[in-house]
């Protein structure tokens, strides 16, 4: 009767909700009116006036960046991989849309950007102590064309700019049509005729979102003395500055990143800030080194822009790959990531590869899960007698655990046989559960009916309103 009542209160309860949302329905937000978007034209860099300039007069031996009164070109290099956008204001990228993936799920989603459209968010821009404001300078691309296709083998583009005080600087970007590795160097060439030490800075940027995901980690992260460092964007602010021997420094999110790699392992530092907006900046300061007279210098980095695949990363080597990092559990994750896709080599459907490892996960485990059924299924015949000594001995608790450890090993039976069995399958399952959850692979992979997603919950049902803490990331997923 009990439970009648329950269930009754349960559905009215259920109803009452639906009609509320139905007859006092929330009124949607309006978004904020934005700007009228005006068509879009190369950004025009004005020269200060001469009187501005001659105001603040730079430090001996330093030139303030005066940027030239011409338009900062736009151009794009498209290869079967990818399309990547750069400026020549500061030559850096501003745009890098992967062809092989989607920004949604529907057929007609656009293809992804690892930057904002609206080309707003630059990376990669260098800094100089010699000219401040190198970052807002307007380069001289050496190409004729604004668009570059790319279908073999590698292409340089070469990025110029000379001060006033005679320091010359080249940012060169090498492009390969076969692979998400591409290649950076930066030659800073000593036109005075004193030398110069200078310490080069690279930035990269990269945009996050307000709610993040409290099940994967999203943010830098760096190589530093052979150790992973991942910093949570909440906690940049306590741990902003990190020293060593840097083998390379990211920016990631779930399934993608953007990395700088040192080809040359130094000690260097690299620092951290979240601007506005949201932006986590990361800047890698290279150490000081001393620039002769009319002598050149160069820094060499490689970039990898792209999904967090292993086989796509691998190419990059600097254990580069050690950034597909599955946490505690990442030494038994990966294997089953590496059999997961040998499944799907054969059967080229995720859902079924699933399907199939789980099996495969069930076999393995089989002679763990049997010896704890066998040693459960001994310890249940043994209650009843173990029952009768604690009747007898209720009052003698110490006689009481004697004759019970005696009864054990009359019948060899070990208390814990049952149990042990079962925790030694805990890190597996919770290896898998972490693999399936980051796993690229499994990003827009499709199985059968409605399930176009598997790296998303599953869903039954869409409501037309949402329920109170239910929402993600904390929600029920289901709902």
């Amino acid at each position: 009767m009990d439970q009648m009542r329950l269930m009754i209160a349960l559905v009215l309860s259920f109803v009452v909700f639906l009609g509320w949302n139905f007859f006092f329905p929330q009124e949607a937000k309006q978004p904020p009116a934005s700007p009228p978007q005006q068509a879009a034209k190369p950004e025009k860099i004005q020269a200060p006036a001469a009187s501005a300039v001659a105001a603040k007069p730079a430090a001996e031996g330093i030139a303030a960046v005066v940027s030239a009164d011409r338009p900062a070109r736009r151009l794009t290099v498209e290869t079967p991989l990818y399309t990547v956008g750069l400026s020549e204001k500061g030559a850096v990228i501003n745009s890098f849309v992967l062809k092989g993936y989607h920004a949604g799920v529907e057929k007609d989603s656009p293809l992804l950007n690892l930057f904002p459209s609206d080309g707003s968010l630059g990376t990669l821009d260098v800094g100089l102590k010699g000219i401040p404001g190198l970052e807002n300078a307007v380069f001289q691309a050496g190409v004729a064309d604004e668009r570059i296709s790319l279908t073999q083998g590698t292409r340089e583009i070469v990025f110029s700019y000379k001060s006033a005080n005679g320091m010359q600087v080249e940012k060169i970007y090498r492009f390969s049509a076969d692979s998400y590795v591409m290649g950076l160097d930066v030659r800073v060439f000593n036109g005075s005729e004193q030398p110069v030490t200078e310490s080069l800075s690279i930035a990269m940027r990269e945009a996050y979102p307000a709610k993040k995901n409290a099940n994967v980690f999203e943010g830098p992260s760096a190589l530093i003395n052979k150790s992973l460092e991942t910093i949570e964007i909440d906690d940049i602010a306590k741990k902003n500055s990190l020293t060593g021997k840097i083998t390379w420094v990211a920016l990631q999110n779930r399934y993608f990143t953007t990395s700088l790699i040192p080809l040359t392992e130094e000690d260097a530092s690299l620092r951290l800030a979240v601007l506005p907006g949201n932006v986590v900046e990361a800047q890698y300061d290279s150490p000081e080194q001393v620039i002769a007279p009319n002598s050149r210098q160069s820094f060499e980095y490689q970039l990898f822009f792209g999904p967090k695949d292993i086989n796509a990363i691998q190419p990059a080597g600097h254990q580069l790959e050690r950034i597909v990092d599955f946490g505690m559990f990442d030494i038994l994750a990966k294997p089953c990531l590496w059999l997961l896709n040998f499944i799907y080599g054969v059967i080229p459907n995720y859902g079924v590869a699933i399907i199939i490892l789980t099996i495969l996960t069930k076999i393995l485990l089989w002679p763990l899960g049997t010896k704890s059924y066998k040693s459960m299924s001994q310890m249940k015949k043994l209650q009843p007698l173990i029952q009768e000594i604690r009747d007898k001995y209720k009052n003698d608790r110490k006689k009481m655990n004697e004759e019970v450890m005696a009864l054990h090993k009359t019948y060899s039976i070990n208390p814990v046989g049952g149990c042990l069995p079962m925790i030694l399958q805990i890190p597996v399952f919770f290896a898998l559960y972490r693999m399936l959850d980051q796993a690229i692979e499994l990003r827009h992979a499709h199985f059968l009916w409605w399930i176009n997603d598997l790296s998303a919950p599953d869903r039954l049902f869409n409501f037309d309103f949402s329920i109170p803490f239910m929402e993600p990331p904390y929600g029920i997923p289901v709902l």
